[in-house]
């Protein structure tokens, strides 16, 4: 299954909404798709990835290197993680202590 990312600007911040597996495969569409928005001046990002079914370390690698970047900007990413498998994934390379992690979006956009 291939990746699908939509945006939507909600005030200040965009939701990154992806869908399907990322991997070495499909990572560069959601890595353009961000690389897009953060040239645009838009680096308040809200990724939601309720919706992922697989991620692999290149996915992984992909969300850190979004984070340093929004960083260096004077931004700020959340993610949107309802998956216990995938918030495992989280918890075994310690990027729970990195990552601003919400279980709804909702939530993340109240943060």
């Amino acid at each position: 299954m291939e990746v699908q990312v939509t945006t939507e600007d909600v005030g200040v911040r965009t939701v990154v909404r992806v869908a399907g597996e990322v991997d070495v495969a499909s990572a560069d569409r959601l890595r353009e798709r961000i690389a897009l928005l953060l040239s645009g001046g838009r680096t308040d990002l809200v990724v939601d990835l309720t919706a992922v079914t697989f991620m692999d370390s290149t996915g992984l690698g992909l969300l850190v290197g979004t984070l340093k970047r929004v960083r260096i900007a004077g931004g700020r990413l959340d993610l949107v993680v309802d998956s216990e498998r995938l918030l495992k994934v989280f918890r075994i390379t310690g990027l729970t202590q990195v990552f601003t992690i919400h279980g709804t979006l909702d939530a993340a956009l109240a943060s």
